[in-house]
């Protein structure tokens, strides 16, 4: 009894101590996630390095499964974090991005997005993009 009690403190105060959303210059964020829509239904896997205390650049890679095929996007990314300008706390973020790349059906790939992130403690979260491909899953600060 006493280790289960001990065990719901340690991960209550977890749970409450909240992370940084986005952090500015060097701040390193990864996502994983289901995309929903747009190139298809599939995973999605992305890194965000944060170059200054509103922009972040980034890439990544989707691989997709529709009828039996599996297709995949590589890409490269841009965020805007407005968490900052809207008095946002600080474990959620608001993002507006662009996502350029090549999809392997031998086209390029744009897709525009506005993103939400939330972070339960300082190294976990979870993230949200919705836009022409849509994506939701689970972020990591690193």
């Amino acid at each position: 009894m006493k280790n289960l009690i001990i065990t719901l403190c340690f991960l209550l105060g977890a749970f409450f101590s909240y992370g940084q959303s986005f952090d500015g210059k060097s701040d390193q964020k990864i996502n994983i996630g289901y995309e929903a829509y747009g190139f298809g239904n599939g995973v999605k896997a992305t890194y965000d390095y944060g170059l200054g205390k509103l922009f972040s650049l980034g890439a990544g890679a989707s691989v997709y499964f529709n009828d039996g095929e599996n297709d995949y996007y590589i890409f490269a990314r841009s965020q805007v974090h407005l968490g900052i300008a809207f008095d946002l706390p600080c474990e959620f973020d608001i993002y507006p991005g662009l996502e350029l790349g090549y999809l392997s059906s031998e086209k390029i790939g744009v897709s525009g997005y506005l993103g939400f992130r939330y972070f339960f403690t300082k190294k976990v979260g979870v993230f949200a993009e919705i836009g022409n491909n849509g994506s939701v899953g689970v972020s990591f600060n690193v």
